[in-house]
């Protein structure tokens, strides 16, 4: 069926549903359990969520972002989450207040987001497959987890959600609307995520397939592109004046690349420390010098060369293992503890990936283009650097979509062979 197709009466009443399911349920575990949810220590900030807490003060007091500097200005973090969070703290008060009603805001969002899956669903698959996907996701508790913890996966979800939407609008209609839109998420989801920034570079597979004109090709990249360097302009001007050098988005100390390198947290094989004397196990993952993608590229090369399975293993499935069958569920929402969540976890990403295989062989390539070329940006992204669950979790979203279109196939042949079972008894009895 088309994935415009009308929604039954039912339909929008189950989908309402379920948006106030969640409303009503994320509020209600927000407030619930509220500093419950915390990774760290508000009193002494060991954690990025309670950091950020500290930042987002120090910002709607003073105007200095900082981040692991105390008072000093920084450009260690993108300022999306502190620039929000000291607004509501501006309205709501700087302790319980401000950091309640940024829960609340994401449970909003999480609300948001069943409409977005559902949407993205049904323009992919038909109105079923996104009803699916959007109960699933009504019932995935690390979302219940995510609005309650001060990170900024669930707001950078939101904008992910968001890019697709937008993306299958530009892809069908080829608006300049669309791509100036675009150019706004991109640049939004920077100021939470900066790998975020080459995503518009998935149209160049959509433009290609679609066989668009050269003109129109350089018109929407010039769109897509000025949008977001206006809009992240303001950023390098305060860098540029606060540390008088251009920083593109951050200098955080540690480096995502080298910090990669590390097979399950471990340090390299003993023999590499003898290959390269020059390196010390105590300081090999310290500091953010400019030589952190030298000694990056030492550790892999020594171990291609020398444990070629296990690094082979980490840099393709093992990331994928990393991102998505461990779910991002720091703090157990009862009944589920974390162990069963485990499972469900793997239960859950076995079925997507048969979804994915099922509708890459099954269904039109043309129509699950923005999605797939979404799931693939945002994963390949992270084959070079560091990777865990919760830089995974914004795209489970996306991966569920696959896995209720399994469903939604299951019951579809369960149906058809049900009424010709019927069918065969009515001509035998008659």
């Amino acid at each position: 069926m088309s994935g415009t197709e009308t929604m039954s009466p039912l339909a929008k009443k189950w989908l309402i549903g379920l948006m106030l399911l969640v409303a009503v349920a994320s509020c209600a575990i927000v407030l619930i359990y509220n500093n419950y949810f915390f990774l760290g220590n508000p009193d002494h900030p060991d954690n990025d969520d309670v950091k950020y807490i500290q930042t987002s003060r120090l910002l709607l007091n003073e105007g200095v972002l900082a981040y692991n500097t105390k008072d000093k200005p920084s450009a260690f973090i993108m300022p999306g989450l502190p620039l929000i969070l000291s607004g509501l703290m501006a309205v709501f008060g700087q302790d319980q207040g401000g950091v309640i009603a940024f829960r609340i805001f994401q449970c909003l969002q999480q609300v948001l987001s069943v409409y977005l899956i559902f949407w993205i669903g049904r323009r992919t698959f038909n109105v079923r497959t996104g009803l699916i996907a959007a109960t699933i996701s009504a019932f995935y508790l690390p979302d219940y987890f995510s609005s309650g913890v001060i990170l900024t996966e669930t707001t950078f979800r939101t904008l992910l959600l968001l890019l697709v939407c937008v993306t299958i609008l530009a892809m069908e209609q080829n608006r300049t609307r669309w791509y100036v839109l675009i150019g706004i998420l991109t640049a939004a989801a920077a100021y939470f995520k900066p790998h975020a920034t080459l995503y518009p570079a998935v149209f160049l597979i959509i433009w290609w397939r679609n066989k668009l004109p050269w003109r129109l090709i350089l018109k929407y990249t010039g769109l897509m592109v000025g949008v977001y360097i206006v809009l992240l302009t303001p950023w390098w001007i305060r860098n540029w004046l606060t540390f008088h050098e251009f920083i593109l988005f951050t200098n955080s100390a540690g480096s995502p690349f080298l910090l990669g390198t590390r097979v399950y947290w471990k340090l390299p094989p003993a023999g590499f420390f003898e290959t390269h004397p020059e390196y010390s196990p105590d300081t090999l993952f310290q500091g953010a010098d400019r030589n952190a993608i030298r000694r990056g590229l030492d550790v892999i090369a020594y171990g291609f060369t020398h444990e070629p399975l296990k690094y082979i293993y980490w840099y393709t499935l093992g990331r994928w293992v990393e991102l998505y069958f461990h779910p991002f569920y720091s703090r157990p929402i009862w009944p589920i503890s974390r162990p069963v969540m485990n499972v469900l976890q793997i239960a859950l990403m076995l079925w997507n990936m048969a979804g994915i295989t099922f509708a890459l062989i099954k269904r039109r390539y043309r129509r699950l283009l923005p999605l797939l070329l979404a799931l693939c940006y945002f994963t390949v992204i992270y084959i070079p650097f560091i990777a865990f669950n919760r830089y995974g979790y914004p795209n489970m979203a996306l991966l569920i979509l696959f896995g209720a279109c399994l469903i939604d196939q299951a019951i579809t042949s369960y149906t058809h062979r049900t009424r010709s079972d019927l069918e065969k008894r009515r001509l035998t009895t008659s």
